[in-house]
């Protein structure tokens, strides 16, 4: 399930978003136990944290590494959650589909010493500009163009 929506009602009188996205990834260990992730400060500009896949890293030890996720809820307020319990005999790697967050997002490594990857993608949702709109509207029109070779009818032969 996609938070980031081409028609969200946020995003403008057009209904219409930019979307960009950008490959994400981290490693927690023992020594770095968490990452923060935010996005720029601009006005016009939302940053989501779509986590994938989390991984233990090459040299992981035999141990339950937990990997927590901190980020606001729809009150406001910042809630944490356990979303792997990863081990290397057992469940060394967990798909998490589209797991989406708004940023600020911060990934922590509750317990064990990793290393633990975390792997997704860093989206960006922007208004698109009107000049931007009609721009796509017009390159889609000229691939249709191409697209449809012209046809002539054909002739009918008179019988005799």
């Amino acid at each position: 399930m996609s938070f980031v929506d081409q028609d969200s009602s946020e995003v403008g009188p057009a209904g219409e978003s930019k979307l960009e996205s950008f490959l994400f990834s981290c490693e927690l260990s023992s020594k770095v136990p968490f990452y923060t992730f935010q996005g720029d400060e601009e006005e016009d500009l939302e940053h989501f944290l779509e986590l994938r896949t989390i991984c233990l890293g090459e040299g992981a030890k035999e141990e339950s590494n937990v990997v927590e996720v901190s980020a606001m809820n729809h009150q406001g307020k910042t809630i944490s959650v356990p979303i792997a319990c990863l081990h290397m005999k057992s469940l060394p790697m967990v798909s998490l589909g589209e797991f989406e967050l708004k940023a600020p997002v911060t990934i922590r490594l509750n317990s064990g010493t990793g290393p633990v990857i975390v792997s997704g993608l860093h989206l960006i949702a922007s208004q698109a500009e009107d000049s931007d709109l009609f721009e796509d509207e017009e390159d889609d029109d000229e691939e249709d163009e191409e697209e449809m070779p012209a046809s002539k009818p054909a002739k009918k032969k008179q019988k005799q």
